[in-house]
C-alpha cells in the first residue's frame, strides 16, 4: 500500500493550522506558508483543498466562526440598547480622571469623545433604537445561511479531481 493510499487518521497539527488560516484568509499560499509548508505553498495548500477531511474542518471552522460572530454581535447590540449611561454622565463630571477609574466604567455604549479647546467634555453615545432594531433583525432572521465560498471549494476541489489539473497538483 503506497503512501497516497493509506487510510488518514485525522488532520495533523500543520494541516489543523492550514485550516484555521484558511478559515480566516481564504488565501491558499499564505494559509499554507503560514501553517509551515515552505516548499511550493501554493501547490500544497490546493493539495490541502483537495481532501475532503481538510474541507470538513474548514467549513466547521467557518461555521463555527459565524456562530461566535453572530453571538458576540448579539452581545454587543443588547449592550448598546440596554445598558446604563451612569458612568458616561459620571465622566463628565470629572475633572482629570485616573487610569483606574477609567478601566472600572463602563464606557461601551459611547461612540465618540471630544474636549473642545473650550475645556467642556462632549460624548457622544451610540443610537440605542437601532441597536433595538437590530436585535429584533437578529431575533427574526433566517438561519439559513449561504456557504457559497465553501461550496465553490468543493466544488473546485471535485473539478480538479476529475481530471481538470492545471495546478499540475
Amino acid at each position: 500500500m503506497d503512501s497516497k493510499n493509506k487510510k488518514r487518521k485525522g488532520l495533523n497539527q500543520r494541516e489543523k493550522l492550514f485550516c484555521c488560516y484558511f478559515a480566516n484568509t481564504q488565501s491558499v499560499e499564505l494559509s499554507a506558508k503560514k501553517a509551515g509548508y515552505r516548499k511550493n505553498p501554493f501547490i500544497k495548500g490546493q493539495q490541502l483543498l483537495l481532501r475532503e477531511d481538510v474541507v470538513d474542518e474548514i467549513k466547521n471552522l467557518m461555521v463555527a466562526r459565524k456562530e461566535l460572530y453572530a453571538s458576540l454581535a448579539y452581545s454587543g447590540y443588547q449592550r448598546l440598547a440596554f445598558s446604563s449611561v451612569s458612568d458616561a454622565v459620571s465622566l463628565l463630571y470629572m475633572d482629570s480622571p485616573d487610569k483606574k477609574t477609567l478601566e472600572n466604567m463602563d464606557l461601551y455604549m459611547i461612540s465618540e469623545i471630544r474636549k473642545p479647546r473650550d475645556g467642556a467634555m462632549e460624548i457622544k453615545f451610540f443610537d440605542r433604537i437601532k441597536a433595538l432594531e437590530k436585535l429584533t433583525q437578529l431575533n427574526t432572521a433566517d438561519d439559513s445561511s449561504n456557504m457559497g465560498l465553501m461550496d465553490a471549494l468543493t466544488l473546485g476541489a471535485q473539478n480538479l479531481s476529475d481530471g481538470d489539473d492545471e495546478c499540475g497538483v
